[in-house]
């Protein structure tokens, strides 16, 4: 069985087709997990709203519970931690994280943002040795075989690999980053584009990435029954 985290983190609360100003990344990432419910019933969907419902912002005392070592740590610094906790958990249990991540001013919301400070966290999901020299750290999910999708809303277009504003893309570029740090290389995008545009271009563009959230629910749940298959 795949347990999938589907995370949302727009601050808009419904869905583009549905609601009135609905969110084009709820759109894509209720339909991703709606297809893959529909091809594997029995795998477990936990669903994290960070949008309407974002994590604490990381504080003083955060910082020093988190860097405090667990055994030393004080009941007031597990207090501090307990969200945190539940999120990195969370995360642990997943096999395959769906994010709904839209662009705000070229980069991740702040919802989001909080959410990946909660769970970057050493001992946990990476580790740290002063001993180790010049590369003191190193990823803890590295081996776990976890996938990465992100599912992305843009208001102008041209900021896919390559394209013409490639370059003011700091959304995915920087999820890559913090989730390849803890172990999480493998990622999956797709991303709308025109949302400014309206009309036709967004339309259009609306249709290419629900064709293409198909696509991937049925490679990616292909693959999960082949490991399936090849642990039975």
């Amino acid at each position: 069985m795949t347990t999938l985290l589907h995370i949302d983190a727009s601050a808009r609360p419904g869905r583009s087709g549905i609601d009135p100003h609905g969110s084009h990344t709820r759109r894509l990432s209720a339909r991703f997990v709606e297809r893959w419910h529909a091809a594997r019933p029995a795998d477990r969907i936990d669903h994290l709203d960070v949008g309407q419902s974002p994590p604490a912002h990381v504080t003083g005392p955060w910082i020093h519970a988190a860097f405090t070592p667990a055994a030393a740590r004080e009941p007031w610094m597990h207090e501090v931690l307990a969200e945190s906790d539940r999120l990195v958990d969370q995360l642990i249990a997943a096999d395959l994280i769906v994010v709904g991540l839209p662009m705000y001013n070229f980069g991740v919301p702040a919802q989001f943002k909080a959410y990946i400070d909660n769970i970057v966290r050493v001992g946990r999901t990476f580790g740290f040795d002063r001993a180790r020299g010049e590369v003191p750290y190193w990823p803890l999910l590295a081996d776990a075989g976890k996938r990465l999708v992100l599912l992305g809303s843009r208001g102008d277009f041209g900021y896919g690999r390559g394209q013409r504003i490639a370059h003011l893309n700091h959304t995915e570029a920087s999820v890559r980053s913090v989730f390849g740090y803890i172990g999480i290389r493998e990622v999956h995008e797709v991303a709308v584009e025109y949302d400014e545009f309206g009309g036709e271009q967004l339309a259009r563009s609306l249709a290419e990435a629900d064709l293409a959230v198909d696509r991937l629910v049925g490679k990616l749940s292909a693959h999960s029954d082949q490991l399936l298959m090849e642990n039975a």
